[in-house]
């Protein structure tokens, strides 16, 4: 029995063009590029204004139905889609998001793809790349000291140290920072007071870079932060504290995209990486401009489900950027269907119709959004694995086809762009489709209305209640002016509820939020609801005990 290769030893078996020989190839001027060695680079984002009148390429979404522990695949499929499309001679740009730290060494592993539809070079996306990530907790934890140092020189601004809304960011997994107490130890030491950190991708400065166009955007937007509030009740900004300065020095270059290429050497953005169960989970709409300007095709990801990460790129990030998409990929496998019809992962492999009939509604209803609520063409791609039986395969199609909408069989886990030729083909169909594309939202509608919208129709919910903590919330947030902006759901990713045990597309449920805050430099509300959190744990055997590196430098484990 031939032995199956991890993903990490397929990407180092490969070897990557030069990285510059990749951006002509799409058109990016060589005076554009800021080499990071030979396989990754930066382009300037001043190359927006100068192809300004370029028509844009068509805009293609890859989701997924609701995740399982079977796992789904979805930027895999999104490489593996973008390798395929080029495999049938169209020009083609992918556009991801960046690996989190805090999961690499957690759950997942590595997150550049799997198998033979990969980005590369897969370890360094994985591990610090051009150190983005680094430079946006460093703009974090700045307004952090910046805002406690106020406080210890004086306090001019009369912060509310019990209202302090700024937390600090490492980009690690690590709940023993989730709440702590700092200031300790005399009075030199600062004041002391209750604190907490975020996984750096949950920070506002991610959100703020993944949504600013140019550098007076981005100062703009990180000036709008709002960091606490004042004994009288006002809120204190980024900008009180004469912080947006320094903090857009830090970021000047992650502001810039990452360009890589996939194995078979498709050119790849990878920029930005905030989570799509707790942020919007979208790349930079820097990087997605770009990729629009440089192909005729784009494919973009959001993270996990369609009802969290295309929701947000369809209701926030389309709606701040102007973006129409042309269509969408929702990708699912037999196995996650069958998990969300009751059948525990050890028998997931065996065929079973009758659980496979019961999970289906979940994709069923994530079609059925994407194709009733935001009016736009989809295709469901089946992700395969070799345990797949013909009949399971059938029973997907036939209840798809029932909502009009086709199932083409993504093998490009096994086989690269080959195995998404299919795929390639029925999206360029979808896209020369005309689509109705619309909000599932008007932003002008309240808050109330905006919370409710979202839970009745995308989540199917029964309706949506606020505790008494974030009833007052709401009032002070629609005081305060903020009442037209778009809403970011916090919701657990195993559920359209937020309730991660019910599983397939459950029914009769209220979603409750427990909290509003606003994000207003990114421009949206966030809606915490059931127990998420915003610095995730490591599990009981984290991934990081199988990574090692050799004494050539060669690293292993990681995926």
């Amino acid at each position: 029995m031939p032995t199956i290769k991890t993903d990490i030893e397929i990407a180092q078996e490969n070897k990557p063009n030069f990285i510059g020989d990749v951006a002509r190839e799409v058109g990016v001027p060589e005076d554009h590029l800021e080499y990071y060695g030979r396989y990754k680079a930066k382009v300037d984002y001043n190359l927006l204004n100068d192809w300004k009148d370029k028509k844009n390429g068509k805009l293609i979404l890859v989701t997924a139905i609701t995740p399982t522990p079977a796992g789904e695949g979805k930027t895999t499929t999104s490489v593996g889609l973008a390798d395929g499309l080029r495999k049938i001679g169209k020009k083609v740009v992918v556009a991801l998001r960046e690996p989190s730290l805090g999961p690499v060494f957690g759950v997942k592993g590595g997150a550049a793809g799997g198998g033979y539809a990969q980005v590369v070079p897969m370890e360094d996306i994985n591990l610090h790349f051009t150190g983005d990530f680094h430079a946006i907790g460093a703009a974090n934890n700045l307004l952090a000291a910046m805002l406690d140092n106020h406080i210890q020189q004086g306090n001019a601004l009369g912060i509310d140290p019990k209202q302090i809304t700024w937390r600090r960011a490492v980009d690690m997994n690590d709940r023993q920072l989730r709440h702590i107490v700092d200031g300790l130890g005399g009075k030199a030491q600062g004041v002391p007071r209750e604190d907490g950190f975020d996984i750096t991708v949950a920070s506002e400065v991610m959100a703020v870079l993944c949504l600013a166009s140019d550098i007076p955007d981005l100062k703009s937007r990180l000036g709008r932060i709002i960091v606490g509030y004042t004994y009288a009740g006002k809120p204190v900004t980024a900008h009180d504290l004469k912080a947006e300065g320094a903090m857009a020095a830090l970021l000047k270059d992650a502001l810039k995209p990452n360009l890589v290429q996939t194995l078979e050497h498709t050119p790849a953005f990878i920029h930005g990486g905030p989570f799509a169960n707790i942020a919007h989970g979208c790349n930079s709409i820097t990087a997605t401009k770009m990729a629009l300007k440089l192909g005729d095709y784009v494919v973009t990801e959001a993270g996990f489900a369609a009802d969290l990460g295309a929701e947000k790129f369809l209701d926030i990030k389309c709606r701040m950027a102007g973006f129409k998409p042309s269509a969408v990929v929702i990708v699912a496998t037999v196995r996650a269907l069958k998990y969300h019809g009751g059948v525990p992962k050890p028998e997931l492999n065996n065929e079973n119709l009758d659980a496979l009939k019961k999970g289906l509604p979940n994709l069923l209803q994530h079609v059925s959004n994407i194709k009733n609520v935001y009016g736009l063409p989809c295709v469901v791609a089946i992700n395969a694995f070799p345990t797949d039986t013909k009949a399971e395969l059938d029973e997907v199609e036939k209840q798809c086809k029932e909502l009009g909408v086709n199932v083409a069989l993504s093998e490009v886990w096994a086989k690269g762009g080959e195995g998404g030729k299919a795929l390639a083909n029925e999206v360029v169909r979808l896209c020369e489709e005309p689509n109705d594309f619309r909000y599932s939202y008007d932003a002008d509608a309240s808050i109330m209305e905006k919370l409710e919208t979202i839970c009745t129709k995308i989540y199917h919910a029964d309706g949506v209640q606020l505790t008494d903590n974030a009833k007052k919330q709401l009032k002070q947030l629609e005081d305060l002016g903020f009442g037209n902006l778009p809403i970011c759901m916090a919701k657990t990713q195993y559920s359209f509820s937020d309730d991660p045990t019910l599983l397939g597309a459950p029914k009769g449920f209220t979603v409750t939020v427990r909290n509003l805050k606003v994000s207003a430099g990114a421009g949206f509300i966030v809606a915490l609801t059931g127990d998420i959190m915003t610095m995730p744990g490591l599990p009981k055997v984290p991934a990081a005990e199988k990574i090692d590196v050799d004494a050539t430098g060669k690293i292993s484990g990681l995926f």
